[in-house]
């Protein structure tokens, strides 16, 4: 019997490649994402090209319901997952007061409550059958304060020691745990937050050498992975405390998101930042 892997937020970036990538070394699939038409596209190429199965499940994951709901068309299709990928993500940046608040609330509502709401369905049934992995992505932003992406940051070190702590509990009874904590990729989640501007350092990655880390660290067993060199050495070596002067420095180099209101007389005096992108398409990818 094949492994199945349920992949979130898998009709585009990182989530289509950790598909791509998996259906190569012979996983089945379920695809999960709120666009059909993309996933059931996903599902046709890999079923053609590796021979595996591949499940299309369309879900809203900021809706209160979306790790239930998910559960029970598992139980209805008689689907049990192997490895949970929980990649559905996207971010907000900008001064807080500006951005609108039932955008940070889907956010929240993806990037961490329907993570532990589908890591808490799915767990039960790894423990049963003595074996499973969790997958979980965070983000570089994780490992400190970030100003003008304050819900973003905040949520994503939540996924971090979330994803850490489960690893302690779980590693004795066959369970891996993995955090992949990558810096900025060339995926649609700029178009989502508004600005590529928010890749604050300046460089992207493609998704096919993130997942590649990400997969060989899962191999290895490992508690998180930073991929990168320039990543792993911020994660690894910057300090992190005094928080306050951390969060004050960082706001230095985050404030380049701000846009400028146009006749401001001093240039580069940062601003509230441009509205959010909206559309459904854009909730579900990766961080």
């Amino acid at each position: 019997m094949h492994s199945t892997a349920l992949i979130t937020g898998a009709s585009s970036g990182l989530g289509a490649e950790f598909a791509a990538q998996l259906a190569a070394r012979g996983h089945d699939l379920i695809l999960v994402a709120r666009s059909e038409d993309r996933l059931t596209a996903l599902a046709a190429r890999l079923t053609e090209e590796h021979g595996i199965r591949a499940h299309v499940l369309v879900q809203d994951l900021a809706a209160p319901d979306a790790a239930q709901r998910v559960a029970g068309a598992l139980a209805a299709r008689g689907l049990h997952v192997d490895l949970l990928v929980n990649n559905a993500g996207f971010g907000t940046c900008g001064r807080f007061e500006d951005i609108a608040l039932d955008r940070d609330h889907d956010q929240l509502m993806v990037n961490v409550v329907a993570l532990v709401g589908l890591t808490h369905a799915l767990l039960p049934g790894m423990l049963e059958r003595g074996t499973g992995a969790v997958l979980n992505v965070a983000s570089t932003a994780a490992f400190q304060p970030a100003p003008y992406f304050a819900v973003y940051s905040s949520a994503k070190a939540f996924v971090l020691n979330f994803g850490l702590s489960l690893r302690e509990e779980y590693r004795s009874r066959g369970i891996r745990v993995l955090t992949l904590c990558p810096g900025p990729v060339d995926t649609p989640f700029f178009d989502a937050i508004g600005t590529r501007k928010a890749a604050v350092n300046g460089s992207m990655t493609t998704p096919e050498p993130v997942v590649r880390a990400a997969l060989k660290a899962l191999d290895r067993d490992r508690g998180y992975v930073t991929p990168g060199f320039g990543n792993a050495l911020s994660a690894h070596l910057l300090p992190r405390r005094p928080r306050a002067l951390v969060a004050a420095l960082a706001e230095r180099v985050t404030r380049k998101v701000l846009t400028p209101q146009a006749g401001t007389p001093q240039a580069g005096t940062p601003q509230p930042a441009a509205p959010q992108a909206d559309t459904p398409q854009q909730k579900e990818q990766a961080a």
